[in-house]
């Protein structure tokens, strides 16, 4: 059974930083694309980044590119999400997925791309 944990979710005030991980279980971790994807109250979930399965590529939304960064340690089936500077507007439920299908980045941004998802982690910017 595959499961995607995230984590590290919580309140914090506008410009302050926080780090969210996600542990997988269940299937093999270094071979995947892993995509971050947020969303906020009464809106449609949105690409946030992804990372391809060596980590040498890395793809941002516009809406965090500069500010959030994504990662991920092979040995431990772990990716993260740093993000730096937070504004009231990446106040979402933040979800980690793992893609359909193996050495594959193709349409990162596409949520029908990814096959696993995490429970989500909540993420509170007050200003």
């Amino acid at each position: 059974q595959v499961q995607l944990v995230e984590s590290g979710g919580g309140l914090v005030q506008a410009g302050d930083s926080l780090r969210l991980s996600c542990a997988v279980s269940g299937r093999t971790f270094n071979t995947y694309t892993m995509g971050w994807f947020r969303q906020a109250p009464g809106k449609e979930r949105e690409f946030v980044a992804a990372i391809t399965w060596s980590g040498v590529s890395k793809y941002y939304a516009d809406s965090v590119k500069g500010r959030f960064t994504i990662s991920r340690d092979n040995a431990k089936k772990t990716v993260y999400l740093q993000m730096y500077s937070l504004k009231p507007e990446d106040t979402a439920v933040y979800y980690c997925a793992t893609y359909r299908t193996t050495y594959n980045s193709a349409l990162y941004e596409s949520e029908n791309q990814y096959a696993y998802w995490g429970q989500g982690t909540q993420v509170t910017v007050s200003s």
